[in-house]
């Protein structure tokens, strides 16, 4: 494959000095900076890989064929990302599914980064399978299929049938049909190289560009969720738990794991046979998906942190399936409670609460015009609801959120998520972005589906059902204005609910 053609030099070095557990950047900034020449090489590497591409399309722009050479340009670009390795096609990946971001030339090749990834040999794979669960592979599977069914940029799967499953000591025959993920050999040491640069340049553009947020710490998060991905024992716990979270919801589909026959490099679970919610076309499917995510961001706290287009099937029997759980995070009950509070302060065109809302959670420094700021963010929102809330677009609304945010030098606080220490600019990019890949999908199918319009049922029935404090206080503060009864907001809300 031409990531190890082009890039396998990381990985014929990679020893236990570079085979990280946890992402820890000083282990890595310590195992990578008396090897200069490796470093050199792979700096010129990506210079001349990504600077040779701009300089293409430079001389496109001069020669006036940018627009007849763009998808060929495309197409390029993807296979420099292949050949640079993982940690560029897992940017890629996320960026492919914001369409208000890139043109869809672009989206179209950077979405078969999510699924169709040249493999590793097959005889690499079943060393791994056999190294890591200490079990010949003819005594654990009955069938092997030829070549994989999936490539991705941290591992591959293949179809299996099981001969056995491992139960203590003893051996039960079966003739379940499951995926297993086998992890890249080397893949930790080319990410941590490249993390090892992006952390330096990252330095350098925060002293440069005079950025507030701190850009070591948000490439210091990347890096952290990338590695709990790498982790296959604990994406077989998110998948049990989520499973058990979600598995009840109707015609949605989660794959059982199987905890036992896995490890960190190998993963084994229920196989799944379908094609991507993509390219199914189904509003029913979607309107589920929106659900689910709802459920996880609000309800649970527990949600699907990496929802990109790949990792949501339609199955052959018609219903919805997460797979991929590597990438999950948790949201606290306090922050789920300000999400419902600040879609109503939206809704109901309360947007000097709304700002406050924003402001109150940390996001300005002290120097900042607060209110120059809240005459902007009261601009977007108002622009937002003008048409009316099931006109609402989430892709636009957070865009221009994210515009704003960008021109007054918005500061991130911490909070908690993806289960460990990161800040609140993970929580939106995360939680929220299967409801812009949800979105991206069905405007492809109905351009006038909008994911918050079909959302705000579901916030006002939790609003008035919910015992939860801060939403009871959420309710009255809504329904009593002044002291007098705003009957109307409680007949708004109930119609919407009905």
């Amino acid at each position: 494959d031409k990531f190890s053609k082009y890039s396998g030099y990381i990985s014929d070095v990679s020893n236990d000095e570079t085979e990280f557990k946890e992402y820890d950047p000083v282990q890595i900034s310590r195992a990578f900076k008396n090897r200069p020449l490796l470093l050199m090489r792979r700096l010129l590497q990506i210079s001349f890989k990504v600077g040779g591409w701009l300089g293409i399309r430079y001389f496109d722009s001069l020669l006036g064929r940018s627009d007849a050479l763009f998808k060929k340009r495309a197409a390029e670009f993807r296979e420099a990302l292949v050949e640079l390795g993982p940690a560029f096609v897992k940017i890629a990946q996320a960026v492919s599914s914001r369409p208000d971001l890139i043109p869809p030339a672009y989206i179209a090749e950077l979405s078969l980064l999510q699924d169709q990834i040249a493999p590793f040999s097959t005889k690499a794979a079943l060393s791994i399978i056999e190294s890591e669960l200490g079990v010949p592979v003819d005594v654990l599977f009955s069938e092997i299929t030829p070549a994989p069914v999936a490539a991705a940029s941290l591992g591959q799967a293949r179809r299996f049938t099981f001969y056995y499953i491992l139960f203590s000591p003893r051996l039960r025959p079966s003739g379940d049909t499951v995926a297993v993920k086998v992890q890249r050999p080397g893949v930790k040491a080319t990410i941590s190289l490249d993390i090892y640069i992006l952390r330096i340049l990252a330095g350098y553009a925060r002293i440069v560009g005079r950025f507030n947020t701190d850009l070591q710490a948000v490439v210091d998060e990347w890096a952290s969720s990338l590695f709990r991905e790498m982790d296959y024992e604990a994406e077989a716990r998110n998948g049990e738990r989520f499973r058990r979270l979600f598995g009840d919801i109707p015609d949605l589909t989660i794959p059982k794991m199987y905890k036992e026959l896995s490890s960190q490099r190998v993963l084994i679970m229920e196989w799944v046979e379908g094609q991507k919610l993509s390219e199914a076309k189904d509003l029913r499917l979607v309107e589920i998906g929106t659900y689910c995510s709802l459920s996880q961001i609000l309800e649970t706290g527990f949600y699907h942190a990496d929802p990109h287009p790949g990792n949501l099937l339609c199955t052959t029997d018609g219903k919805l399936a997460y797979i991929d759980f590597g990438m999950m995070g948790e949201i606290k009950q306090n922050f789920r409670d300000a999400i419902v509070e600040a879609s109503l302060h939206l809704v109901n065109r309360e947007f000097d609460a709304l700002a406050g809302d924003i402001v109150n959670l940390g996001f300005l420094p002290p120097t900042a015009p607060s209110a120059e700021v809240s005459r902007a963010l009261t601009g977007i929102f108002e622009n937002a609801v003008s048409r009316g809330v099931t006109n609402l677009s989430f892709g636009d609304l957070s865009g221009k959120l994210g515009q704003t945010m960008f021109k007054f030098k918005f500061r991130i606080p911490s909070y908690f998520s993806l289960a460990r220490k990161t800040t609140l600019r993970m929580i939106f990019i995360f939680a929220f972005s299967s409801l812009t890949v949800l979105e991206g999908i069905a405007i492809t199918i109905d351009p006038n589906y909008k994911v918050l319009g079909r959302s705000y049922p579901w916030i006002a029935r939790k609003v008035l059902t919910d015992d939860s404090p801060t939403l009871r206080s959420t309710l009255y503060n809504l329904l009593y204005k002044d002291g007098t009864f705003q009957i109307d907001r409680l007949e708004s809300l109930i119609l919407e609910v009905r």
